[in-house]
């Protein structure tokens, strides 16, 4: 009975541009982290290989110590790690995956299937029919091979491949690579091992996304998952288990901001967040300048807890009360704007948000000062 690991997308070498370096630096290390995690998940198990279906690399042009460091992270587990390329990291003539056999860097143990065939290992039980993408984008389905392919008798089928199952993912996919929805009945598949969707998706009992096994977006899809897949013989139904492997969990958070109790539950959201946390948090409504100081708080202490935490503030205005305003103690010229902006904002004005805008500004420069006068 073959026991396997299924992973897909390790888009080793990807870099974090929309983050500060400090973090961008740990969300690009937790990408050989993850991986050796898998080995270790895979030795534990004891697994009889481990499936990669593409996109190991993020790019072709990825350095030499890249290719090194993901190698090296696979020595954790000393079974057959079976890897074909994906859109990202494409079998071409001249690629990362002949650069990596130069540097001498592939262990025996890990196949690379860079040609569309059959890998057959007779000693654990199953073969391996192999999709590999040797372009990053195809128009038609290169599995279409598996359904007349031959295997011996007595062995699992199990497919591996990358790209879009024809009907069922968002037209915003990574690759356009089509695969048939029913490739893996009509192929007689025990296992379809497929990559490209970064979440974990099941198509049918056969035929399975693993997902991407480290987040690296703010969708809520099922990353951070491997798959555990036991086959217990040919033509009998796999038993699939999807799992948690990753570190990091990706969040994005929409928050209107109208009145106390809403900053009272943003305060408190924060402070539960684990240090895991890359939080891209979006904030609308409006503030006197009480709350904006509680949420300046509330938002330090949680970037400083997070991993990473990233604010857009576009949408949330500044409204000074009135009691805000007698505080800030403003006379003479200034106060005089002060009273004009009130005016020009409470009427009825094709400027008046704007002076309702440069109000907030300036009660939040004077709020300021007030704070740090002795």
């Amino acid at each position: 009975m073959p026991r396997f690991l299924h992973t897909a997308d390790w888009q080793i070498g990807r870099q974090y541009g929309r983050f500060a370096p400090e973090d961008a630096t740990v969300l690009a290390e937790a990408r050989y982290a993850v991986v050796e995690r898998i080995a270790a998940l895979a030795a534990r198990d004891r697994v009889d290989a481990v499936l990669v279906a593409g996109d190991v690399f993020d790019a072709q042009t990825v350095s030499d110590r890249t290719i090194r460091r993901l190698f090296n992270a696979l020595r954790g587990y000393e079974g057959p790690w079976i890897l074909i390329p994906g859109n990202h990291d494409a079998a071409l003539a001249e690629s990362v995956w002949t650069r990596a056999q130069r540097l001498g860097a592939v262990p025996p143990h890990a196949h690379l299937l860079l040609e569309p065939g059959v890998r057959a290992f007779p000693e654990l039980g199953f073969a391996v029919l192999a999709a590999p993408l040797t372009q990053r984008q195809t128009h038609g389905d290169l599995t279409g091979w598996f359904d007349a392919a031959e295997t011996a008798d007595g062995l699992a089928r199990i497919g591996l491949a990358h790209g879009s199952v024809q009907g069922l993912l968002a037209e915003d996919i990574d690759s356009p690579n089509p695969i048939a929805a029913d490739r893996a009945e009509r192929a007689r598949l025990d296992y379809l091992a497929l990559g490209d969707w970064h979440g974990f998706k099941q198509v049918d009992e056969r035929t399975v996304y693993s997902g991407t096994p480290e987040p690296e977006r703010f969708r809520d899809n099922g990353s951070g998952r491997v798959v555990r897949v036991d086959v217990p013989g040919p033509g009998r139904t796999p038993a699939v288990e999807s799992l948690e492997i990753g570190q990091y969990r990706w969040l994005a958070w929409d928050e209107t901001l109208s009145v106390a109790s809403d900053l009272d539950l943003l305060a408190g959201r924060l402070d539960g967040l684990p240090p895991e946390t890359v939080l891209d948090l979006t904030l609308s409504g409006a503030l006197d300048l009480a709350g904006a100081r509680r949420l300046d708080q509330a938002l330090s202490m949680a970037q400083g807890r997070c991993r990473s935490l990233q604010v857009h503030r576009a949408g949330l205005r500044l409204q000074p009360t009135d009691e805000d305003m007698a505080a800030l103690r403003a006379d003479g010229y200034v106060g005089e704007v002060i009273a004009q902006l009130r005016q020009r904002q409470d009427a009825a004005a094709d400027d008046a948000g704007a002076a309702r805008e440069a109000l907030a500004i300036l009660a939040g420069l004077l709020s300021q000062d007030a704070g740090e006068a002795p």
